[in-house]
């Protein structure tokens, strides 16, 4: 049960209170999907059965970049689905990769051998082509263009495993990088942003590393299972003689001393994330790229120097989930939560790990980066142990009920997830 995992954090039962009886709006407006033709809103369909992190907030962005956002990352999964079909034969799925940004102006063309769960955004891909060429010609030229480079860099790591640090940023510029620009770019092309925000493309590609590292650090277990493999090979062959011998109980040390060398790297980007995000002046569009990264850090912070990793899965509370999504909606608030996280960080540094030196530092470089001229506020509750523990039995009681009574609404929608 959600709540009870969050019973040592009042904060988040009362965001989860919050969140559950119509907060989620603050961050997450309701979809008019009444004025959208059938096709688009096939689309915004697509949309939430596809996507686990961001669907919720694409349909919270302003304006037509809403629609922009929701086809771009349509045309990605899609792309990504054929990437990721084990079933397709190299020499048909690298002309597919090569190819795929000009099916986008060819009106009946559909892919319809894939095995992948998501293979619908590839069956019906006339539906999402026919919405992206609805679209302004300045959004257009974006994706195609940002669907091209992709696929291209995809192609390229077909047969190859990661290898250096270098090939791990490489790769996660094409799955990742790629998109934080291509994103970027569409922010400036609705006028909501800067058009320099569009032209900041470092810092754009660091937002997407940052991501993806991310989820490549946490699903080390996953990946192993399906044989997939994304650590680079320069990182873990410091530690062990294969990847795989992390999942070994008697190779544990060598398993964290590895993860802590990887989480240190993806927290290198952590002074770019800051700076990008401070640039953003529209909302919305604040909102969209803040959440992902505060529950990205929160994700590193979890996973540092923690045996799970290689056991299960890590993840974050909900409660604590929801407490980053209605908080992260200023630039204020993402340093003082970037501040908590990098301070749990620095607390579980251990003195005999081999990055200890190169950890603290880049734990500095990222403190020096969040100062700001304003004492951070407290995100410590004054309220006393008998109020909290009244307060903590009440919303168990009360979540019971609003579980049983709201859940068979809940199908379908993005607001617990």
């Amino acid at each position: 049960m959600d709540i009870l995992k969050s019973l040592g954090h009042p904060e988040e039962i009362y965001n989860l209170f919050k969140f559950k009886m119509g907060g989620c709006r603050t961050v997450m407006p309701k979809l008019d999907c009444e004025s959208m033709s059938e096709s688009l809103r096939t689309c915004y369909l697509y949309l939430n059965q596809t996507s686990r992190s961001f669907a919720a907030v694409i349909q919270a962005l302003d304006g037509e970049l809403r629609h922009a956002v929701c086809i771009f990352y349509l045309v990605l999964r899609a792309l990504d689905t054929v990437e990721d079909d084990m079933t397709i034969p190299l020499d048909k799925k690298v002309p597919l990769l090569h190819n795929f940004n000009t099916f986008l102006y060819q009106e009946d063309w559909r892919f319809t051998e894939s095995q992948e769960k998501d293979r619908q955004v590839l069956e019906d891909f006339p539906t999402i082509s026919l919405e992206f060429r609805n679209l302004g010609q300045e959004y257009r030229d974006v994706i195609f263009d940002i669907c091209h480079c992709m696929g291209v860099g995809m192609a390229e790591f077909l047969e190859k495993k990661v290898g250096s640090m270098k090939e791990w940023d490489k790769y996660c510029h094409y799955v990742a990088g790629l998109v934080g620009i291509g994103l970027s770019r569409l922010f400036s092309a609705s006028q909501l942003e800067d058009p320099e925000v569009g032209r900041a493309t470092d810092l754009a590609n660091s937002m997407g590393l940052f991501l993806q590292k991310t989820n490549i650090i946490r699903d080390y277990l996953e990946d192993q299972k399906e044989g997939r493999a994304f650590w680079p090979k320069e990182a873990w062959s410091q530690f062990a003689a294969r990847l795989e011998d992390f999942a070994q109980p008697q190779h544990l040390d060598s398993a964290l001393s590895c993860l802590n060398l990887l989480v240190t790297d993806a927290l290198r980007h952590v002074p770019d994330v800051i700076s990008y995000l401070s640039r953003l002046r529209n909302q919305s569009v604040f909102n969209f790229c803040a959440i992902p990264q505060v529950m990205a850090i929160a994700t590193l912070s979890a996973c540092y120097n923690n045996p799970q990793v290689f056991q299960g899965v890590v993840k974050i509370r909900k409660g604590q989930a929801v407490t980053l999504m209605m908080q992260a909606t200023s630039m204020g608030a993402v340093r003082v939560i970037i501040s908590q996280y990098i301070q749990e960080i620095r607390q579980k540094v251990s003195p005999t790990d081999p990055t200890q030196d190169r950890t603290l530092q880049i734990l500095d470089s990222i403190r020096d980066k969040n100062l700001s001229q304003d004492p951070l506020p407290s995100r410590v509750s004054s309220l006393s142990p008998v109020y909290l523990s009244a307060a903590m039995l009440l919303a168990a009681l009360s979540w019971q009920y609003l579980s049983a009574t709201t859940g068979q609404n809940s199908t379908g929608n993005m607001q617990g997830h």
